[in-house]
């Protein structure tokens, strides 16, 4: 995982346990008080919320806990692709498109972050500046041309 990406499950982890689960649990704890429960829906969203943090919040602890944190800027060989790479390529169609390789918890398409188990990613892998590799899609293989490999600061 980047120092980005673990940045940023570090910060969803403390806002729901600072800021999110505490509004909760007293928002439940006033329905509580109100008496009949079973159709306080204040209580039984509240209660399913709690869950819902709880959860989430035993998954970025293990997640936190196990991640090996890469710095793409540490890269001792930048003319290659590897984790944490920004490139650009250019498919068959002349279709350019650049893709920068994270972690599977930092996957965001929007943004161009694929992972690094994507077939792009795994196409891409150790491929330099020029190179021409095969990606396998559903529709059959295509040929991309790596036109530029980056690595941010």
């Amino acid at each position: 995982m980047t120092p980005e990406g673990w940045r940023r499950l570090a910060d969803e982890r403390d806002h729901l346990s600072k800021v999110e689960r505490p509004k909760i649990v007293e928002t439940v704890s006033w329905a509580a008080s109100n008496g009949d429960r079973s159709e306080n829906g204040d209580y039984l969203y509240g209660k399913k919320r709690l869950r819902e943090i709880d959860r989430r919040l035993r998954y970025l602890a293990k997640r936190l806990e196990s991640a090996v944190v890469v710095n793409p800027a540490n890269q001792p060989n930048k003319a290659q692709v590897f984790f944490g790479a920004t490139v650009t390529y250019v498919d068959d169609a002349d279709i350019e498109r650049t893709v920068k390789i994270v972690g599977q918890d930092e996957v965001d398409p929007a943004r161009g972050h694929v992972s690094w188990v994507s077939p792009i990613a795994r196409a891409l892998m150790k491929a330099r500046l020029g190179d021409v590799v095969t990606l396998v899609t559903p529709r059959g293989p295509v040929e991309v041309e790596v036109l530029d490999i980056q690595y941010d600061a």
